[in-house]
């Protein structure tokens, strides 16, 4: 019954990358029926995913529907099946991108329907429901009862970019001396050499976009090191908001390279597992990152962004 309830919250793309093994393993070829209650079993779901996930693959030409007989295997070659998942997938993304990005410009409100966003862009509901799926597994959106969908707040005005930073200022701290703290350490090394790679670039090589990127890689990995789940969850939800939340601002040099030297400094205290030294660390940095600079103070930058 478990893993029942476990396949029931799976996403249709993954149903239906699901479905497509089971038909391999059974030896389906192109024009072969597939029965709705025999995938249901072999999947451990209702038929109505069956359906969600038969529909999916009829969107990308994998399976064919014939009136009042049902779904049939239109492709059977692997690799010709694997490119059109492999569409899908970039379908799915670059749905949720566009609809994230007018989230964060305030041209979508905080309570959204499938139907609407389906009418909005134009698309299938199918292909709204597998791109809010994809904001939910990044802790964007979450789902109403009923047909709603509500996305998180935003880290977009004073208020919010303040209460962001008494959070982490509390949180970020307290995962690094929580008891089972663990480092991943090849990817803390990898981390460490992009970060050290960005302090050797030039004014013009090292972007804000591209420090963004390590800043976010940095604390989603203490984030995930911590051993108390709800705090890793927190802090991975909220760090994945803040990227979603960046603005296009650029950085003050002087600030990116700071806070990179910061992130080193604490990756050192970590390996020698000075954790609590660590943590007065990320207090200091997450501090110096939402200062405002002078030279920053016009730009309308995030200082949370920053660090």
């Amino acid at each position: 019954m478990a893993g029942t309830r476990r396949a029931s919250h799976q996403s249709h793309l993954e149903l239906a990358k699901q479905i497509i093994g089971v038909a391999f393993e059974k030896g389906l070829r192109a024009g072969d029926h597939l029965p709705e209650q025999v995938f249901s079993d072999a999947c451990a779901v209702s038929r109505t995913p069956i359906r969600s996930a038969f529909k999916l693959l009829e969107s990308s030409q994998i399976l064919e529907w014939k009136q009042e007989r049902g779904y049939f295997l239109a492709l059977d070659a692997p690799d010709a099946i694997t490119a059109a998942l492999s569409d899908l997938e970039g379908e799915e993304a670059s749905l949720a991108d566009r609809i994230l990005a007018d989230r964060a410009n305030r041209r979508l409100s905080e309570i959204q329907s499938v139907s609407a966003l389906a009418r909005r862009y134009s698309a299938s509901r199918s292909a709204v429901l597998f791109a809010l799926k994809v904001l939910a597994r990044e802790g964007i959106v979450t789902q109403l009862p009923g047909r709603a969908w509500a996305f998180q707040p935003m880290i977009d005005s004073p208020r919010a970019l303040s209460e962001s930073f008494e959070m982490r200022l509390s949180m970020e701290p307290l995962a690094l001396t929580s008891p089972g703290f663990a480092l991943d350490g090849k990817k803390a090394g990898i981390l460490r050499a992009q970060m050290e790679d960005f302090l050797l670039l030039d004014e013009a090589a090292a972007t804000s976009a591209r420090f963004r990127r390590a800043d976010n890689d940095f604390h989603m990995l203490l984030a995930e090191s911590s051993a108390n789940r709800f705090l890793r969850a927190t802090l991975m939800a909220h760090h994945r908001l803040r990227m979603a939340s960046k603005t296009g601002g650029s950085i003050p040099a002087f600030r990116m390279r700071k806070a990179m030297e910061e992130h080193l400094e604490i990756l050192d205290s970590l390996d020698r597992k000075q954790n609590d030294l660590a943590a007065d660390q990320m207090i200091v940095h997450l501090r110096r990152s939402n200062i405002r600079r002078p030279e920053a103070a016009n730009r309308g930058i995030s200082p949370l962004l920053r660090g």
